[in-house]
């Protein structure tokens, strides 16, 4: 359930960073097979802020309902909800990331 405190949250790390991905397992140790190609893809552009679902039961059906997107793993770019690792991986095909991620117009 999403709570007040668990949307404030969400809102401040997805701010805070130019790169968010809620997955399942860590970046050391990702525990998904999409989870750990998102990460794969991202990685190369700079910082990615990992946050392990599973590690926090609450947080992994908070944030479903927080972007209304079903599945883990969940990316946001510069305080934009971009969607789980197909969409990154298309993104990353088209060549459309690295800008995304740079902040550049599409």
């Amino acid at each position: 359930m999403l709570t007040q405190e668990l949307r404030a949250r969400l809102d401040e790390e997805i701010k805070s960073h130019p790169v968010v991905i809620y997955m399942k397992g860590n970046a050391l140790f990702p525990r998904c097979g999409f989870s750990a190609a998102a990460l794969q893809l991202l990685q190369p552009h700079g910082e990615v802020h990992a946050v392990d679902v599973l590690a926090e039961p609450e947080l992994r059906d908070a944030i479903k309902e927080y972007s209304s997107w079903p599945t883990i793993p969940q990316v946001y770019i510069r305080g934009q909800f971009v969607g789980g690792s197909d969409i990154v991986r298309e993104l990353a095909e088209r060549g459309e990331l690295a800008k995304l991620i740079k902040g550049e117009a599409s």
